[in-house]
């Protein structure tokens, strides 16, 4: 039996990885961050434990990267679901399709969004990563298509109101409701309300302003 290429290794490595953060994705979803081991992971990804420590440094890293690859990926979609903007809307559309995305993660994965957070403010901090990278260039591309003159200034003002959106959203014993935070982004960024994927109903406050 002729030994594997290089190639075929390095596509076995991904998928393994990949394994690895969806079954961080999945895991600490269900059961939250300090009920979930590296073995439990190990075994949902269906890899040798010490696969996890070749890949990452620890538990906390590993949850990083996971929560970047499913904002990452969920972004993505968004901005890629047909049918596709055109013309002089494509960059308000944008915004508003990655403003609902992150928006929607709060919604759909709140224990997941809500560790993840917490593990920013910690004394690690940040982590950067590949997912964090992908993550950064396409809201970076959103700026960008949006018409941002400052782009270096502009990306990271979003993605600062996008965090603390998704924080309100969560907060424990005072949460925001998503409706009304979608607004005042909206309202922010001149887009109106149905563009996106509005909630039902009508938007907080009455009449929606007028895109500038």
């Amino acid at each position: 039996m002729s030994p594997r290429s290089a190639t075929v290794n390095e596509e076995l490595r991904r998928r393994s990885r990949e394994r690895l953060l969806q079954a961080t994705v999945e895991l600490v979803g269900e059961r939250g961050y300090e009920a979930t081991t590296l073995g439990d992971i190990a075994d949902r990804a269906g890899t040798a434990r010490g696969l996890v420590s070749y890949y990452f440094p620890g538990k906390r890293q590993l949850l990083q990267s996971a929560v970047h690859r499913l904002m990452h990926r969920t972004l993505q979609a968004g901005l890629e679901r047909e049918p596709l903007p055109t013309g002089e809307d494509e960059g308000r559309e944008r915004m508003a399709r990655a403003i609902d995305a992150i928006l929607g993660l709060a919604r759909d994965h709140p224990r997941l969004m809500r560790t993840h957070m917490a593990g920013i403010l910690q004394a690690e901090g940040f982590v950067r990563c590949v997912e964090q990278q992908r993550l950064a260039e396409l809201l970076r591309d959103t700026v960008t298509r949006y018409g941002s003159a400052d782009v270096d200034t502009d990306y990271p003002l979003l993605r600062a109101l996008l965090m603390g959106a998704v924080v309100a959203v969560l907060l424990p014993g005072a949460p925001m409701p998503a409706a009304r935070l979608r607004a005042e982004l909206f309202q922010r960024y001149g887009l109106d309300w149905e563009l996106g994927v509005p909630p039902d109903g009508e938007p907080p406050g009455g009449t929606f302003p007028s895109p500038r």
